[in-house]
């Protein structure tokens, strides 16, 4: 009988915790208070739609852990979103904040919703009122909500404004990803995949290869995609295959990047159509191309037990939180794969959002340049400690960043102690 892989986010994420978590000999009580969110909050409200009716949405913000700061995570819009989703992101967002060292803690939210079928103005109205009802769990000291799915710097311009009504002042700290004249950083839309580029970068430079010549992958054309594909061009990285939610391209000649998204602007941000390009189908095995660097930058459970035997990467950079399963995992490490968790690759994004976080509360703009220096400095110090910590102990680099990550938040839970 053929083994059944579990692909369930939340006890995926609980499966990566335990096996890093069996390396670092927790005390039974702390390994369950860092495996548990302290507050899982989920919300039904009304909105008008344009047409006068009124529609209910059911909303999710997962608070995981704040012993070394702030709740700090993304807001996804999708029909797919769930509580297990939700839950699930929000302990990665623990960890990731833990591992490059930033004091935040982690958290995530949803509403189910599919925002390709709503206009502008119900967006607006729908974001207004998921942001009213979690208001009183949200702030810049408390959790601080970012873009994510289907969100960008407007949907944090609705939630800043609405938050700051509700507070008779404004509160510019209270999210980040805002565009930069209400508060943004510069460089925020690019970090997370200037984050994957750089870790890339460091991956390939420990085997002793050179960037020029190589080639690449991304699956997943969005933000994290197509700026992970931009600067690897930068390097000298040839990228072969793109693929979005309509399509996958292939071109073992290279693909112009630049052309292609703006193909994807004029096409309702799709690639379907595209004729500068083979299309592949089914587009999932884009990520079974024979390449140097796969960037799977698209959502979960990308790379299973199904196909994890037919990848021919060397390097698999997770863009994209969640996309290779436990079982996956165990098979392209006897490949001799080396895969980057996405805990590493794509922080970032929050390393960037600290950074904006930080600049809001000094009442500060930090030039373009500072903000990629400190957000490179950051990064390349936690790839450094987390492939040194691999190498010593013999294991793959996911456990590794693991190991940091939880040695941390548990030697903060220790020194603050248990209340009462």
């Amino acid at each position: 009988m053929k083994k059944m892989e579990n692909l369930n986010p939340y006890q995926i994420a609980q499966m990566q915790f335990d096996r890093a978590a069996d390396k670092l000999d927790l005390e039974p009580w702390m390994r369950e208070f860092l495996k548990t969110p302290d507050r899982n909050v989920s919300v039904d409200f009304p909105v008008k739609m344009d047409d006068g009716s009124v529609k209910m949405f059911t909303g999710y913000r997962v608070q995981h852990n704040n012993s070394r700061g702030p709740y700090k995570g993304g807001l996804r819009f999708s029909p797919k979103v769930s509580l297990d989703e939700v839950r699930a992101l929000a302990s990665w967002m623990t960890w990731k904040t833990a591992l490059v060292d930033v004091p935040f803690g982690g958290a995530k939210g949803g509403v189910l919703c599919d925002p390709s079928k709503m206009s502008r103005a119900e967006l607006e109205r729908m974001t207004r009122r998921f942001t009213y009802e979690i208001s009183d769990i949200i702030g810049p000291d408390v959790d601080i909500p970012a873009p994510d799915v289907n969100t960008d710097a407007q949907v944090m311009s609705w939630m800043l404004d609405t938050y700051s009504m509700g507070q008779r002042r404004d509160v510019f700290g209270v999210v980040t990803g805002k565009p930069t004249f209400l508060g943004g950083s510069h460089g925020r839309d690019e970090a997370t995949g200037r984050g994957v580029v750089v870790i890339a970068m460091g991956a390939v430079k420990d085997e002793g290869l050179e960037p020029k010549g190589l080639t690449a992958v991304v699956q997943g054309f969005g933000n994290v995609g197509y700026h992970a594909a931009r600067i690897l061009v930068e390097k000298g990285v040839k990228i072969i295959g793109i693929s979005d939610i309509s399509t996958a391209i292939y071109n073992p000649d290279g693909i112009d990047v630049e052309d292609a998204k703006k193909y994807a602007k004029k096409n309702k941000l799709l690639l379907e159509g595209y004729d500068k390009a083979e299309h592949v189908s089914p587009k999932e095995s884009i990520l079974e191309v024979k390449t140097d660097i796969l960037i799977p930058a698209a959502l979960e459970n990308q790379i299973t037990m199904e196909n994890a035997g037919d990848i021919k990467a060397r390097f698999v950079v997770e863009g994209a939180n969640g996309p290779t399963t436990p079982d996956a995992d165990r098979i392209l490490y006897e490949k001799g794969i080396i895969v980057v968790p996405d805990i590493l690759a794509n922080a970032g994004g929050v390393i960037a959002s600290y950074f904006e976080w930080v600049q809001n509360i000094q009442r500060e703009q930090w030039a373009y340049e500072t903000v990629v220096g400190k957000l490179d400095e950051k990064l390349i110090s936690a790839y450094r400690n987390t492939r040194n910590l691999a190498e010593k102990e013999k294991v793959d680099m996911r456990t590794a960043a693991y190991m940091i990550a939880i040695g941390r938040v548990a030697e903060a839970t220790r020194t603050r102690g248990i209340f009462p």
